[in-house]
C-alpha cells in the first residue's frame, strides 16, 4: 500500500482541509494529555519566578523562550509523527497560516506561545499570578436576586425593576 503524501499544491483543497482537521484533532488530544500537561507544568514551575510584570524584558527570558520552543515543539512534533507518519511540520505551519481563523482559542493560544514572545511571557505571568494566589476571582461579580413573587420584600428593595 502506497502512503499518500499530502502536498497542498498537488491535492484538492478538501484533502488538504481534511488533513489539517486531522492534525488539529490530534493536537487537541496531545495538549490535553496528562503527559504534555506535566511537561509544560514542570517547565513553568522551573522558570515562573524569573518573569516579572514589567514593560522591560530581561535578557534571561530569551534562552528560556528558546528552551520552551525546543522542548515542547519537539514533543508535539514527535507525537504528531507517531500518530500521522507522513506529518510534516513545515507543511502544517503553512496550512496553519491559511486556517488560523478556524482554530479554537486554546489550541491557537498554545501554538502562539511558540511564535509570539509576548504571548509566551503573558502565559508565564498568568501562571505566576495563579501560583501566588493572585489569579482572577469572579466571585465578587456574581449577584443573586430572587425573582420569586412570593418574596416579602418589594421589587425596589430586591433591586428588581418590573418590565414595562
Amino acid at each position: 500500500m502506497q502512503r499518500k503524501r499530502i502536498l497542498p499544491y498537488l491535492c484538492n483543497s478538501s484533502d488538504v482541509d481534511a488533513e489539517f482537521d486531522a492534525v488539529v484533532g490530534h493536537l487537541e488530544d496531545i495538549i490535553m494529555d496528562e503527559e504534555f500537561q506535566q511537561l509544560q507544568r514542570h517547565f513553568m514551575d522551573k522558570y515562573y519566578l524569573e518573569f516579572e510584570n514589567t514593560e522591560e524584558n530581561k535578557l534571561s527570558y530569551t534562552p528560556i523562550f528558546q528552551e520552551y520552543i525546543d522542548l515542547l515543539e519537539k514533543y508535539i512534533e514527535q507525537q504528531l509523527i507517531e500518530r500521522i507518519p507522513a506529518f510534516n511540520m513545515t507543511t502544517f505551519n503553512t496550512s496553519l497560516q491559511q486556517h488560523k481563523d478556524e482554530i479554537s482559542g486554546d489550541i491557537f493560544d498554545m501554538l502562539l506561545t511558540f511564535t509570539d514572545f509576548l504571548a509566551f511571557k503573558e502565559m508565564f505571568l498568568d501562571y505566576r499570578a495563579e501560583k501566588e494566589g493572585r489569579g482572577l476571582d469572579f466571585s465578587g461579580d456574581l449577584v443573586v436576586t430572587s425573582l420569586s413573587k412570593s418574596s416579602s420584600l418589594s421589587p425596589a428593595s430586591n433591586n428588581i425593576r418590573p418590565f414595562q
